[in-house]
């Protein structure tokens, strides 16, 4: 590969000449000839593509320096960078909940509904927003695909202004009276929407930054100008928000969380005005993004990053109260334990239980989420939302661990706090499985064959992701049945559940050919390891 092809052509004549002198050539020896012609050939067509290559990199670099294009560079560290701030901040909002300290002799009903009335409602507004702003971050960035250093820096201090939100949200639930939290939300919100303007107008004016899509379109301005009525529109209902906060309260909150759900009030607004005007004017060119539209395309690499930012620092805070409230002091370890540190550590065996519990839990409802996106080809808003209510009542988790191991045994506080428990858990898994009955609505795109209506994985696929509702809503009426077991029912259950997922595939497959020999009994039944044999791996299929 490294010989120059000046040698390839005087190495070639000579060996012509040699073979000339010896006189004819045998068939074979002209069959080798022409196949080491040919690879000198191909050898010297390679150099040339290499050289041309090589010209026209140089070329490139010339015209980047000429054009200052030479200090762009991929979004890929800076998106990850964005996920993992935002993934933080949208989970640490539970540690205030969480930590809220319950005294055993107060009845949990009344301190549960203090709670939602405050913190849990602070959290969730909390949750929702920073998601919100996280989905308009996809948006932002799936139009601009490279950045340079003033894209850079204006995404860190939108980074920033976004990490202070949770903030303004505990003023606002702090200080219900006081209108400077809800100023403060707004103001940071009106300045996120404007930095977001700024990046598409610098976007825009280096199209070089843009996305393919984007860069060969003849319509650019137009998409400049509906993206940029799209970012706006959340700053503007905000600086509404903030004028009213003056006159009526309510009418600012209602506001706030109009932002939340504007994409899907807007669709349904559009669809009555075509059922009732007939079809509107449609634009030069079908827009992928800022359409509003349930199916609009998400970055399915970027939600995945984000759930599991979300799930690690979720399995992440269930060790800071054991390292915070289960080390005992030496002093009390040397007076009450006579120095044994093991019967001091066995006073704390049933936080000891509740975190192993809630961290199989956590790390299960991954493993569950990750099967599910393993098997999307396409996420779309709408699955966006859905996995944003999911990851939601995940975070909530940390508040299930420190509620199951709070109270004395067999109390009613006790009891409640498991059903609490199992409430968060039913949800966190019914999210997932509604992303799934969603994604099956548009399957040809939005979902891998094998889990599709008849795919082969589609029955082990609706089973997995049943198993975690089904198994809390048992736990559920169970514990309500049996209350003075509710304990232990409910560490059956998560201890149960990890080999319940072992034995999940034989089960499928033991009740699929149950229900063929009692329904389809001539139907021939299809065997498994040819079924295996046939898999196609999840990159080749077609897009």
């Amino acid at each position: 590969g490294n010989v120059p092809a000046r040698s390839c052509r005087k190495w070639l004549r000579v060996f012509v000449n040699s073979a000339a002198l010896r006189g004819p050539a045998t068939m074979g020896e002209n069959e080798d000839s022409e196949i080491i012609e040919h690879h000198v050939n191909e050898e010297m067509e390679k150099k040339r593509t290499r050289t041309g290559d090589l010209h026209t990199f140089l070329e490139s670099v010339a015209l980047s320096d000429r054009d200052g294009r030479s200090s762009t560079q991929s979004s890929h560290r800076l998106l990850a960078y964005s996920d993992a701030l935002i993934s933080i901040i949208a989970t640490v909002m539970i540690l205030p909940v969480s930590h809220i300290k319950i005294q055993p002799d107060q009845e949990l009903q009344e301190s549960l509904q203090q709670l939602l009335t405050t913190k849990i409602a602070v959290y969730l507004m909390t949750f929702l927003i920073v998601t919100v702003a996280w989905a308009a971050h996809i948006r932002l960035f799936q139009v601009i695909e490279r950045i340079d250093d003033f894209l850079a820096l204006l995404n860190l201090a939108c980074m920033m202004l976004i990490t202070f939100l949770p903030y303004t949200f505990s003023l606002m639930a702090t200080f219900p009276e006081n209108t400077l939290g809800i100023l403060l939300f707004c103001a940071c919100a009106i300045v996120i929407g404007l930095i977001q303007a700024v990046i598409v107008l610098y976007g825009f004016s280096r199209p070089y930054l843009l996305s393919n899509e984007i860069q060969i379109s003849e319509n650019r301005t137009y998409y400049k100008r509906h993206i940029l009525k799209v970012i706006l529109r959340v700053p503007l209902f905000c600086f509404f928000a903030g004028i009213f906060s003056f006159i009526f309260f309510p009418l600012s909150y209602a506001l706030l969380a109009l932002v939340i759900f504007l994409p899907y009030i807007s669709q349904s607004l559009k669809w009555c005005r075509i059922q009732a005007l007939g079809q509107l004017e449609e634009p030069p060119e079908s827009m992928l993004y800022y359409t509003y539209h349930p199916k609009e395309p998400l970055s399915k690499e970027r939600i995945e990053a984000f759930s599991d930012g979300v799930y690690a620092i979720v399995a992440t805070l269930l060790i800071l109260d054991i390292c915070e409230d289960n080390v005992p002091e030496p002093r009390e370890v040397q007076e009450k334990f006579h120095g044994s540190l093991i019967e001091a550590l066995q006073n704390f065996g049933p936080e000891y239980l509740a975190y192993f519990g809630s961290f199989v839990t956590v790390g299960l409802l991954w493993f569950v989420h990750h099967s599910l996106f393993l098997h999307v080809t396409k996420a779309t808003r709408f699955m966006g939302l859905l996995n944003t209510f999911s990851l939601a009542f995940v975070g909530g988790l940390p508040l299930a661990y420190q509620l199951t191991h709070e109270f004395a045994e067999k109390s009613r506080n006790e009891l409640e706090a498991i059903q609490i428990s199992c409430v968060i858990i039913f949800f966190a898994g019914i999210f997932q499985l509604a992303i799934w009955v969603v994604a099956l609505f548009n399957e040809r795109e939005t979902l891998h064959p094998y889990v599709r209506y008849g795919g082969k994985e589609h029955a082990f696929m609706f089973a997995k992701l049943s198993l975690y509702p089904c198994v809390a809503l048992c736990t559920f009426f169970i514990t309500c049945i049996l209350s003075q077991f509710s304990a232990p029912i409910f560490h059956l259950m998560e201890i149960g559940v990890p080999f319940a997922f072992l034995a999940l595939r034989i089960l499928v497959r033991i009740t699929l050919a149950l229900l063929r020999w009692a329904f389809c009994p001539a139907k021939p039944s299809h065997n498994a390891l040819e079924e295996d044999d046939t898999r196609l791996p999840f990159n080749d299929v077609p897009s």
